[in-house]
């Protein structure tokens, strides 16, 4: 059986579009898994509904987290947010942990499940750390520009290696991690690059763009082979 990948898209709320590009779609088709798209406006019952038929979750990237979901008030440098996205990802994510679902977290899709077990994030890297590297590339998207170190014998190094260039388009992080939790990646300047599960069977977050570089590196799409053979496998 092909396992069956639910995507979370974007939500535009000013022209009422749903919007998710199409790089997602590609990678999961190529590693063997049948994509499709789930409306980030939909309820949490609805939620559970869809959770019935599928076999794995990928929270896509988008917009910032309102901070208000994690006890903040929102600084200068916080970006646009997706209220409805919001209430529908957390749902939708705590609900996929409680039935052990296999879950890749991507960019914003890190944040979201990091937030949803508890934790929180840094609402802006420029004015959270110094000296940060720069984590808004102006390169090809499948092009990586800086490295991350990867925790040995996590399970991301296990897919990765413990170190490996990537792509990056982001300017929150993860801060506290939430319970059960740890962090598997890191940039050079110490942001979070990678969280991981240490009770669920596969969910993993990673804060680059995986989907932008898989056709071009192979190292990069063993992530997503990984990821829908443990949905094969749920």
């Amino acid at each position: 059986m092909v396992p069956i990948i639910g995507i979370t898209s974007s939500y535009d709320e000013q022209n009422h579009n749903i919007l998710l590009r199409q790089y997602y779609v590609e990678a999961v088709e190529a590693a063997g898994g049948l994509p499709v798209i789930l409306p980030s406006i939909l309820s949490e019952n609805n939620a559970k509904s869809l959770l019935k038929s599928m076999d794995g979750i990928i929270l896509s990237g988008g917009v910032d987290v309102d901070p208000l979901l994690f006890g903040e008030e929102p600084q200068p440098n916080m970006g646009e947010i997706c209220p409805a996205r919001d209430k529908f990802e957390l749902a939708l994510t705590r609900l996929a942990l409680a039935q052990d679902l296999p879950l890749l977290a991507i960019c914003r899709g890190i944040q979201v499940l990091n937030i949803a077990v508890g934790g929180n994030i840094l609402q802006d890297i420029g004015t959270a750390i110094q000296d940060p590297v720069k984590h808004s590339q102006q390169a090809p998207k499948w092009y990586g520009t800086h490295t991350i170190n990867i925790l040995p014998g996590s399970r991301l190094a296990e897919i990765w290696g413990e170190k490996i260039v990537v792509n990056s388009y982001h300017h929150q992080a993860v801060g506290t991690v939430g319970e059960g939790f740890v962090v598997n990646a890191r940039s050079l300047d110490g942001v979070v690059e990678g969280i991981e599960s240490l009770n669920h069977s596969f969910v993993l977050g990673v804060q680059c763009h995986p989907e932008c570089m898989w056709y071009k590196n192979e190292r990069v799409f063993e992530l997503f082979k990984r990821f829908i053979q443990a949905s094969k496998n749920n």
